[in-house]
């Protein structure tokens, strides 16, 4: 496996020195196919190379192409070279996947490897992505074609304000608490970096106390985004229309008193994951306008306070007299200005009734 890890990172650094030396030189952009030819001649300069399964070299090609691909649809940057020091590293298998009695069987790995099997899988295995995570555990991610079952038609529709004390306020009065993970693991975290930084660099004690600090951030990172699959899961099988805020994330966590407050909540997750999951299940997904005053409105009169600060987590409108609860009332006019949207046929950003995702991921530790 360190092999196959090492000859696909060498693969995708040394061709993507290629193609911005061919760019540079001769003004001259390289494509997959051009990358192919001259990874077979490449093989018999490098003898290893042959070890190595020769559909997840060409994988290897195949997502350095993709990542070109993305740059120039502004959808992503600049494609960089990997390291072996990075936090994960994988390398992907195209064909000839299979699992049998217990063992996962891949190109190369004929006899088998061991795996602990989440969940059955009676679908059609199309490929499989094996990867090695920092606190030094494997995993295969295996991607098979199946029907997706969609989940009953319901009538509900919800408004959500993201917050910080608590994780969730819905319009409908349930509030989901905000698990600070990152606070409950805090003095674990400082223990072991401060441990960590005691460590000579390149021993072997800093190494075994390096992947303690990986187990630490590793628990962090599974609590969190199992919290949010439940969150988000809850909030999909119960309502039909989802409306949420489109908050600028990238320039709130500028604010270094709320900066890893807004980074352990994971507003950025929580919003990818109710998107795919409407489409999966034919929802409606509608993203409000960021300036929208969802908290000075009052929901009763829309009346605006202008004079409604931070601090004030409860207030009395002027207008009508009722006493709002800051986040509820938020809540509450978010869906009534995303039900606006979609009555408008128009607003930042509207899902709804989309096909769902043909392709289910297992991911299976071997």
């Amino acid at each position: 496996m360190a092999k196959h890890f090492g000859s696909t990172r060498f693969v995708w650094n040394y061709f993507l020195s290629q193609r911005k030396k061919s760019y540079l030189e001769n003004k001259k952009s390289l494509n997959f196919y051009d990358n192919c030819k001259t990874l077979t001649s490449l093989k018999n300069e490098y003898e290893w190379l042959k070890e190595i399964n020769s559909q997840s070299l060409q994988a290897s090609l195949k997502d350095l192409d993709t990542a070109y691909g993305r740059f120039f649809q502004k959808k992503a940057k600049f494609p960089k070279f990997k390291s072996k020091h990075k936090s994960v590293n994988s390398f992907k298998c195209p064909q000839s996947v299979k699992i049998k009695d217990g063992k996962l069987s891949l190109p190369k790995f004929q006899e088998g490897i061991k795996i602990k099997i989440h969940r059955e899988m009676t679908d059609k295995i199309l490929f499989a992505t094996i990867s090695r995570i920092p606190t030094g555990k494997y995993f295969a991610a295996i991607t098979c074609e199946a029907e997706h079952e969609v989940l009953p038609h319901t009538d509900k529709q919800i408004g959500i304000d993201l917050g910080i004390k608590d994780h969730a306020i819905c319009s409908d009065g349930k509030v989901f608490e905000n698990p600070r993970v990152t606070k409950k693991y805090a003095k674990k975290l400082t223990y072991e970096q401060r441990q960590l930084s005691k460590k000579k660099k390149g021993s072997g004690k800093r190494l075994k106390q390096k992947k303690k600090v990986a187990v630490v951030h590793e628990k962090i990172k599974n609590t969190r985004t199992d919290n949010i699959h439940k969150l988000t899961h809850t909030v999909i099988s119960e309502n039909q229309t989802i409306v949420i805020e489109d908050l600028n994330v990238k320039g709130m966590i500028k604010n270094h008193c709320l900066a890893k407050a807004i980074a352990d909540v994971s507003w950025h997750e929580l919003t990818r994951q109710l998107r795919y999951k409407t489409q999966w299940n034919e929802r409606e997904f509608v993203k409000i306008d960021r300036w929208f005053p969802s908290s000075k409105t009052c929901h009763v009169c829309n009346f605006i306070n202008q004079d409604l600060t931070l601090k004030n987590r409860k207030w009395t409108c002027p207008q009508c007299e009722t006493v709002l609860d800051r986040d509820l009332n938020a809540a509450k006019n978010i869906l009534k200005q995303g039900l606006k949207i979609i009555n408008c046929g128009s607003g930042t950003e509207s899902q709804s009734k989309q096909k769902p995702v043909k392709a289910s991921g297992c991911k299976q530790s071997l």
